[in-house]
Order: C-alpha cells, then sequence, then structure tokens
C-alpha cells in the first residue's frame, strides 16, 4: 500500500516517514483492498506535552476510513491513529459481510417462492 506523507510546518526525518510508512502497511493484514492513503503531521500550539498529531485516511473501495491520533511523539500518535483506522476495517468488514449473508438470505428465499 503506498501512503503519502505529509508534514506540515515541519520537515520530517526519514526515520519517522519509514515509521509511518511500516505501519500503515501492516493493515493490509487485515484488508487487502486498501487503495492507498495519505498521513499528514502538524504540531498544535497548545500549552500540553501532547502536541504532536498524526492523521491518517485510508481509501478503500466505495468508502473512506479516517483517523487522528495526538500524542507526545508522532509515533505515539501514530500508533493510536494506525489502531482506530484498524477497528475501523474490522467493523466495516463485519458490516460488509452482513450485507452480502442477507442478500444471500433474501435472494434464497426468493428463489423457494418460484
Amino acid at each position: 500500500m503506498n501512503v503519502t506523507v505529509q508534514s506540515i510546518k515541519f520537515n520530517a526525518d526519514q526515520k519517522l516517514i519509514e515509521f509511518i510508512q511500516r505501519k500503515t502497511s501492516k493493515l493490509n493484514q487485515f484488508l487487502d483492498s486498501i487503495i492507498g492513503g495519505e498521513c499528514y503531521l502538524r504540531l498544535e500550539n497548545v500549552d500540553d506535552e501532547a502536541n504532536k498529531v498524526s492523521e491518517i485516511k485510508i481509501s478503500i473501495p466505495g468508502n473512506q476510513l479516517f483517523a487522528k491520533g495526538q500524542a507526545k511523539s508522532f509515533e505515539e500518535a501514530t500508533d493510536i491513529a494506525v489502531e482506530s483506522i484498524r477497528r475501523q476495517i474490522n467493523k466495516h468488514k463485519t458490516k460488509t459481510k452482513t450485507l452480502v449473508s442477507n442478500h444471500k438470505e433474501i435472494l434464497s428465499t426468493e428463489e423457494e417462492e418460484l
């Protein structure tokens, strides 16, 4: 999966970009049909130490998944966002399986009526 990493108002080093690529590529284990993704890194102007924000947007057929993580480091924020995306993928798969199984039930009921 190809993930574009954009750092807003600062330059991200190569280690951070590779970390994000590695973490997001693991999402392919949960869903094969991921088209691509984008990751936005930015610093928020807050007094709190947890001012690093990582926003991840993943494109799948017919839908987009979005998650935001905020923590003391970009690595932690990325972990939070990737975990949220993973849960969304599982929810999407469950919903899709339910729709497919309901569709099969409707078809089999219509065939019995004929």
